[in-house]
């Protein structure tokens, strides 16, 4: 991908191109589940590493079961559980086991709290005896499993509770837990969305310690919102939501003896955030990590849960931040492996159990994407990477001095991987842009494929009937750098005319649009309006991942400025195709890419015509700390980087047609951005068309939702791109230069 309009046809044929398809995509069929693939549902392997779990739910009885099967076969060899066959439970959507395999969390009566965040009602189910307890009357969140299987730790009004299987008895175990206060053992609003965990407790490997994060929030801002529902008053949601430079919860360690009661709190000299915590093999010690505000520093500490003391064993600065990930893995002698971006690109790393490094176990200019564990008894590492091309992902497999790599699954497109538990077999899925997802069995040793599991024929044929054009891969060549690209054409496309375009993009920290997998809903969506008349592209500019860290910091402390500027080049540079009608460009985006299209349209006002932006940020003073202070440090540090590259500071720059979109139920992007961008264009005078979607989160779905908004934007398109009288090239040449000479 050397040449910027080298184009790399992913066409092989697949999609048949002939006059069957002349059926256009409609929203209401992308929804409504026309095209769903056929998947897998999450496995579970067991611990002897030949069989594993699936939940399986037959629709027409609505029974759940958890079924076993044989690895090698893949044959069922027995129902572990069915719902039929419990009295109290007329069916539960997911499962957890213990360490041992003999009890059985099953949850009923999900509902959502935030992203990750779920309550439930729980019961344990023993797998011998086959009985069923209930773990408390009422909803309660996050229940795990004692090692042995004979307690149960869980979060109710935040606080901890153990129940006690065999006495049917709880125990409260701490008492201070309180609504927008004090939180035990459960992450606040802001952790769990940007370090991504919700059980912030968990049990050493014999069951005798808990270790658990407290969080007082009482000094965090408030934030609330209505909720408007069916009844004649609205309620309102209340909840603390730490903007860009306020205050955090602050957060602490405890040591909880669960055979006395007692717990005592773990001096870590004041960290930060503490995004991680986790046991090792030896049941004394308990792995830590800490940030400092700026999450530039991070350290890895050992905490010995006999007296509390705790020792560094290694630490990590980076110029602009660190991501937290889940790759630390404890060998059965408690040396780890951890990930780094330390050389420039993200690696796996072998450390001793004091922290000593002994071997970088992967190198070279692409990236780990994934890491999925180490296989004691061969010496082997098991990893996703890029190594064959930042667009597409394989699966491999290394000693852990760093010699003798395998490749397992690396066919263009994307891999990925599910172990056995003694890593004798993978279950592969792979798709590209052409292939929905194919699942294999695979040899973990070699990477032989030992037999087809299931794929999407179905839907391939399907397809044929409809107009779907393949994704044209190639980079351009933009403000220095090679940005992947794709770009999709009518399949009656005829060079001598001239398109309108749509250019989608997200553009956030470590994103990745441009990538050769199958479709997923936008990508349905673009295919429904390349067969109306646009030319759909994608690029991924500086700031996105998977090109090493350099590529991807670049932004720090000035999120939406070159991102921005790559957009708008690459847009100017489209436009000088022929069969581009530079007249008639349109940018769209979702969150950080709505805070793009925003921005695109005002800072590139000569070369965009329309936007689309939904759910937006619109300053970065009203988003969270953890990501935003992650990427821009504090405003008080930074108020240009802020000011500069918000959409509010320049409302009179919009020339174009541009549609705002929000939910006013958005707890992750609050609908304050949105109501602030329309105050600051009307009282710029500007003409804007918008709307707000009541209760709906961040996500904008429910019923018709979905349906609704997306044929909302594809008329917005029409309306104002594709049926909007044409000006010549030549019109919008001598206006940019008219301007450019003002």
């Amino acid at each position: 991908m050397k040449n910027s309009y080298f184009l790399m046809l992913f066409v092989l044929g697949l999609f048949q191109i002939s006059l069957a398809q002349d059926k256009s995509i409609t929203v209401e069929e992308i929804y409504g589940g026309t095209f769903r693939t056929e998947g897998m549902d999450v496995l579970r392997s067991l611990k002897n590493g030949k069989q594993y779990t699936v939940l399986n739910f037959d629709r027409n009885s609505k029974v759940t079961t958890i079924d076993k099967y044989d690895y090698k076969t893949l044959e069922k060899v027995e129902t572990i559980l069915s719902s039929a066959d419990l009295a109290d439970i007329a069916y539960f959507t997911s499962y957890e086991f213990n360490a041992d395999e003999s009890k059985i969390i099953l949850a009923t009566d999900l509902e959502s709290i935030y992203r990750h965040s779920t309550l439930g009602v729980y019961y344990v189910y023993d797998v011998a005896s086959k009985s069923l307890v209930k773990i408390a009357d009422s909803k309660i969140q996050e229940p795990s499993l004692s090692p042995n299987g004979k307690q149960v730790a869980y979060v109710k009004d935040n606080n901890i509770f153990l129940f006690d299987i065999a006495s049917n008895k709880t125990e409260q175990i701490t008492t201070d837990g309180e609504k927008n206060k004090i939180i035990n053992g459960i992450t606040d609003w802001v952790y769990e969305e940007e370090f991504a965990f919700v059980r912030a407790f968990e049990w050493n490997a014999n069951g005798t310690k808990i270790a658990f994060l407290r969080f007082d929030e009482s000094n965090v801002p408030e934030f609330s919102m209505d909720v408007y529902g069916a009844e004649l008053y609205q309620t309102q949601e209340v909840f603390k939501y730490p903007k860009a430079g306020e205050k955090n919860a602050k957060v602490s360690l405890h040591m909880l003896d669960v055979k006395t009661g007692g717990i005592t709190k773990v001096n870590l000299s004041n960290p930060y955030y503490i995004p991680r915590i986790k046991w090792m093999n030896n049941a004394n010690y308990l792995s830590v990590q800490t940030l400092n505000r700026h999450q530039n520093y991070l350290q890895l500490m050992s905490v010995n849960a006999k007296d509390n003391s705790s020792t560094v064993l290694l630490e990590e600065t980076d110029a602009a931040y660190i991501d937290i990930t889940n790759n630390l893995t404890f060998l059965a002698d408690d040396s780890f492996i951890w990930t780094s971006e330390k050389d420039g690109w993200n690696h796996i790393y072998l450390y001793d159990q004091n922290g000593k490094l002994k071997h970088q176990i992967t190198k070279g200019e692409w990236e780990v994407t994934k890491y999925y564990g180490y296989d004691q008894e061969e010496n082997r590492v098991h990893y996703q990477s890029t190594e064959n091309g930042s667009i597409n992902r394989g699966v491999y497999s290394i000693e852990s001095n760093g010699k003798k790599k395998k490749k397992l699954a690396a066919s263009e497109g994307t891999n990925s991987a599910s172990f056995s538990t003694n890593f004798t077999y993978f279950i592969n899925t792979y798709s590209s842009a052409t292939t929905p997802y194919r699942y294999t069995l695979n040899e973990a040793a070699t990477g032989k494929e030992v037999k087809k599991i299931k794929d999407n024929t179905e839907l391939l044929n399907k397809l044929k009937e409809y107009k779907v054009s393949p994704k044209e891969f190639s980079t351009i060549a933009v403000n220095g750098n090679d940005l992947n690209m794709y770009m999709m054409k009518p399949l009656d496309f005829d060079a001598s005319k001239e398109y309108p375009m749509i250019m989608y993009q997200y553009s956030g920290p470590g994103s990745q649009n441009v990538s050769n997998e199958w479709m997923a809903a936008n990508d349905y969506w673009h295919q429904k309006l390349v067969s109306e008349g646009y030319v759909v592209v994608c690029v991924d500019g500086r700031g996105t991942g998977f090109k090493g860290r350099d590529f991807k910091k670049v932004t720090q402390k000035e999120l939406g400025k070159f991102e921005v500027q790559d957009q708008i080049a690459a847009a100017e540079k489209l436009s000088e195709l022929p069969y581009i009608d530079a007249n008639r460009t349109g940018i769209w985006g979702w969150s950080y890419g709505g805070f793009m299209s925003t921005n695109c349209i005002l800072k590139g006002n000569d070369v965009f015509e329309t936007a689309i932006a939904v759910a937006p940020v619109t300053s970065w003073r009203f988003y969270d700390t953890i990501y935003t202070e992650r990427y821009m440090q504090t405003p008080q540090e930074n108020p240009s980087g802020y000011d500069e590259n918000s959409p509010l500071n320049y409302p009179e720059r919009l020339k174009g047609d541009y549609l705002l979109v929000h939910g006013s139920g958005d707890d992750n992007v609050h609908l304050q951005n949105t109501m602030r961008m329309a105050e600051a264009l009307i009282q710029a005078n500007k003409q804007f068309e918008w709307s707000v979607y009541p209760d709906k989160n961040h996500g904008i779905y429910g019923g018709n939702t979905r349906v609704h908004l997306y044929n909302k934007m594809t008329d917005f398109w029409h309306k104002n791109l594709r049926d909007k009288p044409r000006k010549s090239k030549e019109d919008k040449t001598i206006e940019t230069s008219k301007k450019i000479k003002g």
